[in-house]
């Protein structure tokens, strides 16, 4: 007797290409957190659309979610610019990350497993070897995504959301501490975060990723306080 099934006959599966601007959006984020514009860096959107290779309105519509994010900002004759910070930005960023990184590292204990051990571990002898090596772009890349797989491993989607719109504030000026200081000068509380996570120790986490937000901020205070940032990427 032959069966008769309402099921549909098995296809292929397309994933769906992401959106053109989805994309541009994503070489555009990059470009801010690990280092290629400078603040107070003003560029043309033809400029950029010549760049990426990417036509206008999906480089327009990249622009306006990062602007929306604070990464950005528009000036006249179609020009963006990136935000330098003043005085008081740079204390309502430190607030607000020594407020939210610290939880997100405690909420991580409860989550953190061999796997995502190894997986920072990894990141993080790639942070220490660009360190070694003098490699800045290495350094904010790796140093960035160690924070992100930590934050990651707390479940605690808006949390991470807010964060990240964060960093995309003042990571640029990162690039500017290390053309100031070197990378072998750069605070690094990693091993004391990685100890806590491993013991499952929640209040040793967020005690180290409260150093760590604190040094890293008090470097870029420092650096603003020593005159324009701008002149000072390299």
């Amino acid at each position: 007797m032959q069966l008769l099934t309402n099921a549909a006959p098995e296809r292929d599966v397309v994933k769906a290409k992401p959106p053109a601007h989805q994309h541009v959006y994503h070489q555009l984020r990059c470009r801010i957190l690990f280092g290629d514009l400078a603040p107070g860096q003003a560029v043309t959107i033809q400029g950029l659309v010549d760049e990426l290779g990417a036509g206008m309105t999906p480089v327009r519509e990249a622009i306006r979610r990062l602007i929306s994010d604070g990464a950005l900002s528009m000036m006249g004759n179609r020009r963006v610019v990136l935000p330098k910070l003043s005085e008081a930005c740079v204390d309502q960023l430190d607030f607000m990350r020594k407020s939210l990184e610290p939880q997100l590292a405690r909420l991580a204990v409860g989550h953190v497993d061999d796997a995502g051990l190894a997986a920072l571990r990894c990141h993080d002898d790639a942070l220490n070897l660009s360190i070694e090596t003098g490699d800045t772009v290495g350094y904010l890349t790796h140093n960035y995504q160690f924070h992100a797989a930590v934050y990651g491993m707390a479940q605690a989607p808006i949390l991470v959301a807010t964060v990240d719109r964060l960093w995309l504030r003042f990571a640029p000026s990162l690039r500017v501490v290390c053309g100031r200081y070197g990378t072998l000068n750069l605070p690094d509380k990693h091993v004391d975060l990685m100890a806590a996570l491993t013991q499952r120790d929640a209040e040793a986490a967020a005690q180290a990723m409260a150093e760590d937000v604190h040094q890293g901020m008090a470097q870029i205070r420092a650096t603003l306080e020593q005159g324009p940032m701008a002149k000072r990427f390299d």
